[in-house]
Order: structure tokens, then sequence, then C-alpha cells
């Protein structure tokens, strides 16, 4: 049985038997039994390497954080979730060095992740935060809402995301608001032309 440890570009856990190209977490959301009793601890959401300097343990050990997988880097990105700055270090380092700022220092992960923070959740628990951006504007990559579902802008469509692949594809409208799911400071980065080295960007059904 699948456990529920899949996240959408909308940031919700489901349970699906299809794999990831990224691993991740977001602190231990689960119980001794592994039941995901939580949606978060804390502001250090991160998406990592599927493997690192060969760790490998128990999924869903008691006491520890739970491991989460994503379709792609950009269902992270969407989902709220940042390089981590460990066993993807330098995919981090270009990522603080296109995410917007008013000074010339690179922030640090914790401001990062503070800034993330306020961006992706309301005040009143889980619930998402949307922005609204004119879809012509929108960078590769970006996650937006149609038909109360995410789909993903790659050039000129718009792909429907699922946990297991990308399936349908629809020319991307023009002249129209979106409503946007990756969060605006991730949105920047991307449009300053960041992508990842370290994990894939997007799923190979996005790219046929």
């Amino acid at each position: 049985m699948p456990r529920r440890n899949r996240v959408t570009p909308l940031g919700e856990l489901v349970a699906d038997p299809a794999y990831g190209c990224v691993f991740g977490n977001r602190g231990g959301l689960h119980d001794d039994d592994g039941r995901i009793r939580r949606h978060h601890v804390g502001r250090r959401w991160i998406a990592c390497r599927l493997e690192f300097k060969g760790r490998r343990r128990a999924l869903l050990q008691p006491g520890r954080y739970t491991e989460l997988f994503f379709l792609d880097d950009a269902t992270a990105l969407a989902a709220g979730h940042r390089p981590c700055a460990e066993c993807r270090r330098e995919d981090f380092r270009a990522f603080a060095a296109a995410w917007p700022q008013d000074g010339p220092e690179r922030p640090t992960a914790a401001a990062v992740d503070v800034r993330l923070h306020a961006e992706r959740l309301g005040d009143d628990g889980p619930r998402r935060r949307w922005h609204e951006r004119p879809v012509d504007d929108l960078p590769d990559g970006a996650f937006l809402l149609r038909d109360d579902g995410p789909w993903l802008v790659r050039g000129g469509e718009l792909l429907r995301w699922t946990p297991a692949r990308y399936t349908d594809r629809l020319p991307r409208p023009t002249g129209e608001p979106a409503v946007v799911v990756t969060p605006p400071s991730t949105l920047a980065a991307l449009e300053r032309g960041w992508r990842p080295a370290a994990v894939p960007f997007l799923h190979p059904s996005a790219l046929a």
C-alpha cells in the first residue's frame, strides 16, 4: 500500500505508488505507526537528491523527519520547498544568488526559509497562498491553477500535473490573468534563469 508521502505542487500530501525524481522533507509529520499527522513542522522545507553519500534508512522511522517525494524539482518549488543547502550546495548557492533581495549579500538558508514560509502559507494554518500574474509573463517551470488542478507552464503550453507524469497539453492562453501556485520569490529566481543541476528540473514526460 503506498505511503502518503508524495507531494503535489499545491503542497498537499497524497498516497501514490509512482516514484518521484526529487526527495525532501519539511520535518517530522508522522506518528510512531507511520501515519501522517501534520502538514509541516517549522519553516525548513527542502528538496534534495534522491541519493547522497550512500545514506539509506527505512522510511517513516519514529522520531525522525518524514521522507517526501516529488515528481520533479518544479513540483517541489511550487509546493514551497527550496534546494537543500547540503546535498545540493551549488544549486542552493545559485538559487540564493537569483533570489530577490534588497542588499548585495546572498541570503542565508534561514532567511530564504522565513520569506518562503510567509509566501506559501496563510495566517490560518496550512492553507496555501496563491497570487495572480498574467499568464504571458510566467517562466517555464511555474505552476498555475486551472480547473482546480495544477498545470505546468512550459514554452507555449500548459501541462496537466499528475503524481506519475504530465498528461494533457493545452496551448498557453494569452492576455489572461493566472492564479499562480509557485511562490513569488521562487518565481523571481526562475525568471532570472535559475535551474537546478543536481536533480531533474522537469520530469521526462514534460519533455516528450
